[in-house]
């Protein structure tokens, strides 16, 4: 089954059963994909609607830090129920040694040797893990590998 199919037959179950919350957030994603077709008149594929997905988690992450600053923990706590029926969509996150594996492998592939490669590298390396990395954590993680 697509993600896109899982996620409508999500909405469907949520409907049934009453989920106000998970219903709202995932027509949300609905929505985010919906949008995206009609402006590009296409069909997405499983790895559009996960870069959906994680852009998603990502806004609701950066609400949450607002709110939390803004001395709003009620809506910051909404937040972060929705990354968590968000999260449910993603694969399975990288452990910290697969993960570096994985940027050890785009460096020697680009053959970094400093900071001008970065971009290249952060591109082999997005790719490789979309959705199973948080993509600030990578960068992080790529800086200090080539900045050693």
């Amino acid at each position: 089954m697509s993600l896109k199919a899982r996620i409508s037959e999500d909405v469907k179950q949520a409907m049934r059963a009453g989920d106000k919350l998970r219903l709202k957030t995932l027509r949300m994603v609905t929505a985010g994909i919906k949008q995206r077709e009609v402006d590009e008149r296409i069909e997405l594929d499983d790895s559009a609607v996960l870069a959906i997905v994680e852009k998603m988690i990502k806004q609701r992450r950066e609400s949450a830090e607002q709110y939390r600053s803004g001395q709003r923990p009620d809506l910051a706590e909404a937040e972060e129920s929705e990354i968590d029926l968000l999260a449910a969509y993603l694969p399975e996150p990288l452990s910290a040694e697969e993960l570096s594996a994985v940027i050890d492998e785009a460096v020697a592939e680009v053959g970094a040797t400093d900071m001008a490669a970065m971009g290249a590298v952060m591109s082999l390396v997005k790719a490789r893990v979309q959705g199973r990395a948080d993509m600030r954590d990578v960068s992080a993680r790529v800086r200090s590998r080539l900045s050693a």
